[in-house]
C-alpha cells in the first residue's frame, strides 16, 4: 500500500505524493503531510560509501511511493549532476569543534538548490503520471533564497511558467541581482511594495481564489509552488540529514547508533522539519536546536506555547529567516496535536484573523526535541568574525546565527554531543555583511565589486553564480503593491 497524503486542516483531503506535489497547497489551505512517517529499516551503516544520489533513492522512495524507481531515479540523476561544484553534493567541514553541512555548492549557493534542483523534474513526472495537459504556473514567494533557486529549476522547463514575489527592500544586493538577471521566457520576477510575510499571505490568496482558478483552468494553466510548503521541496531536504549522518560514520567521527544534535538557522521552519521528519525516520538525532535572528517569533513560541506575529518586522543581515509567519510550523502544529485536523485549522484560523495562537500544555509537552533561541545582530557578526579568526572558516549571516544559538545551548545545557549545524548560503551572498563582521568593509565598492575582496581576505574560491550575474544584465523590472499581485500574474498569463 502506497503512502498517502493528508491536508492538516482536513484528514479526509487525501492524495498520493504526486498529487500532492502538483497542488501544493491542499485546496482547504492547509499542507500535506504522509498519513505516517516511514520508518528505515537496514542499518545506517548499510549507507557507507553509497553516493548522495542513492542515499537520496533509498530515503525519498520511501514517501514518493507512487514513483517507479526508473522515474525517481532519473529526477535524482539529473537533479543532483555537475551543476552542483563539489561531488558529494553536500559535503561535511569541521569548524570550531561542530560539523557544518555545506548545503550551498547548487548553481545559487544557498540551500534551497538542494530540494528546488529536483522540484521540477518531480513536478514534471507528477503532471504526466496524472495525466496533466495544463500548463503548471509556479507562483512563489521569496524572502532572497527560494526566488533564484525557483528560477533556476524551472527556467526553460516546458508547460511550466514561473511567477516568484520578493519584498524590494527586504533581501540583499546580491540576491536581489540573482533574480532580476534571471533568463527564461517562462520567468518574471515582481518586487513588491511590502515585507515577505506580505508576500507570502498575497500567494496564499491567490491559490485560494476559486475565481481565478476557473479562469486559469479555462484558459490551460494549473497553479503549484515552489515554496516549502510543497512536499516536493520538503522530502529531499530529509535527505542531506541521513547523508552527513552516514558521512561522519564514514570519517569514524560518530559510531553507528550515536546520538547527534542538529542546529538549523530558521525562517518558514521546511529545514528544521526536514530534521524531524529524518528523527522521526530513526535517524538518531537528539536535540533540534532551532535558531532564530532578531524576528524571534519562534524562540518565543517555544519558551511560552504561544505563536504571535503581531510585533514589529526586524530587517536583518540574515533576510531569508526575516519571517514572522512560518508556514511550515503548521505541519508541526498538526503533528503535537495527535493529528486533529479541527485544532489545527481552529489555530491557523486565530493566526489569520488575531495575528496568535496558544498550544495546549498537552500539545508543549510533545516539543521536548526542540531547543529555540536566538542571535542578536551584534552577536551574529560578532560570530563570523570569532570563526573565521579562530578557524579560518567563514560564515555567511543565517549560519552564523545558528553557530551562535548551538553556541548558547551548548554552555547552557553543558550538552557536549556531536552536532551538525546546517550551513544554508555561501559567504558570497552576502558580502557586505560578511566583510563588515571581519573587519574588511570599504564602503566605496558595492556588493558585487566585495566579492573580489572577500576573495583576497579569506582565500574561498568566489562561486560561479557570482561571476555570472557581475556582467548580467537586468530582465525583470516589475514592481506592484500587495494589492496588484493577482493582476501582475494575469497579466504575466494573458488571462
Amino acid at each position: 500500500m502506497g503512502l498517502t497524503y493528508v491536508s492538516t486542516r482536513d484528514k479526509n483531503n487525501k492524495a498520493t505524493a504526486s498529487e500532492a506535489i502538483l497542488q501544493g497547497l491542499a485546496a482547504d489551505g492547509g499542507l500535506y503531510v504522509p498519513e505516517y512517517i516511514p520508518k528505515y529499516a537496514n542499518s545506517w551503516r548499510s549507507l557507507c560509501r553509497k553516493s548522495y544520489q542513492e542515499i537520496a533513492y533509498e530515503i525519498m522512495s520511501l514517501f514518493l511511493t507512487d514513483f517507479s524507481e526508473e522515474e525517481l531515479k532519473s529526477c535524482i540523476n539529473r537533479a543532483y549532476d555537475s551543476k552542483f561544484d563539489d561531488p558529494s553534493i553536500a559535503p561535511v567541514r569541521k569548524a570550531d569543534s561542530s560539523f557544518y553541512i555545506e548545503l550551498f555548492h547548487g548553481r545559487t549557493i544557498a540551500f534551497k538548490d538542494m530540494a528546488l534542483s529536483i522540484l521540477p523534474h518531480l513536478m514534471t513526472a507528477s503532471a504526466r503520471k496524472n495525466n496533466v495537459s495544463n500548463d503548471i504556473v509556479i507562483l512563489t514567494a521569496t524572502s532572497g533564497d527560494t526566488g533564484k533557486a525557483a528560477l533556476e529549476g524551472f527556467a526553460g522547463v516546458e508547460q511550466t511558467r514561473i511567477v516568484v514575489f520578493y519584498p524590494k527592500n527586504g533581501v540583499s544586493a546580491i540576491q536581489e541581482k540573482q533574480m532580476l538577471t534571471q533568463k527564461g521566457d517562462n520567468t518574471l520576477v515582481v518586487g513588491i511594495h511590502g515585507n515577505f510575510d506580505e508576500a507570502q499571505t498575497g500567494v496564499k490568496k491567490i491559490f485560494s481564489d476559486t475565481a481565478l482558478k476557473e479562469k486559469m483552468d479555462k484558459a490551460g494553466f494549473s497553479f503549484s509552488s515552489a515554496n516549502s510548503i510543497n512536499i516536493g521541496r520538503l522530502v529531499p531536504q530529509i535527505v542531506y540529514y541521513v547523508a552527513s549522518y552516514v558521512r561522519l560514520l564514514e570519517s569514524e567521527e560518530i559510531i553507528d547508533g550515536e546520538l547527534i544534535n542538529v542546529t538549523v538557522p530558521t525562517g518558514n521552519f521546511g529545514n528544521i522539519l526536514a530534521a524531524y521528519y529524518a528523527k522521526q525516520m530513526g535517524l538518531p538525532i537528539d536535540k533540534l536546536i532551532c535558531a532564530s535572528n532578531e524576528n524571534k517569533v519562534l524562540f518565543d513560541f517555544f519558551s511560552t506555547g504561544i505563536y504571535n506575529k503581531n510585533r514589529k518586522f526586524v530587517l536583518t543581515s540574515s533576510p531569508s529567516m526575516d519571517i514572522l509567519v512560518s508556514s511550515n510550523l503548521e505541519r508541526l502544529i498538526y503533528k503535537i496535536a495527535g493529528e486533529d485536523d479541527t485544532m489545527d485549522r481552529d489555530l491557523m484560523n486565530k493566526l489569520v484573523n488575531e495575528g496568535e495562537y496558544e498550544i495546549t500544555t498537552n500539545m508543549r509537552s510533545k516539543l521536548s526535541d526542540f531547543y529555540g533561541n536566538y542571535a542578536s545582530e551584534e552577536e551574529t557578526l560578532n560570530t563570523i568574525n570569532r570563526i573565521f579568526e579562530s578557524d579560518n572558516y567563514v560564515l555567511d549571516p543565517h549560519t552564523a546565527v545558528a553557530a551562535c544559538v548551538y553556541d548558547k545551548y551548548r554552555k547552557e545545557t553543558g550538552d557536549t554531543k556531536k552536532t551538525l549545524i546546517a550551513s544554508t548560503a555561501s559567504p558570497y551572498k552576502f558580502t557586505r555583511s560578511v566583510m563588515k563582521a571581519i573587519n574588511r568593509d570599504d564602503p566605496s565598492k558595492s556588493d558585487i565589486e566585495l566579492t573580489d575582496t572577500l576573495y583576497e581576505v579569506t582565500g574561498v574560491d568566489i562561486p560561479p553564480a557570482i561571476q555570472e550575474i557581475k556582467e548580467a544584465p537586468i530582465r525583470h523590472d516589475t514592481q506592484c503593491d500587495v494589492e496588484a499581485m493577482k493582476s501582475v500574474v494575469e497579466d504575466f498569463l494573458g488571462i
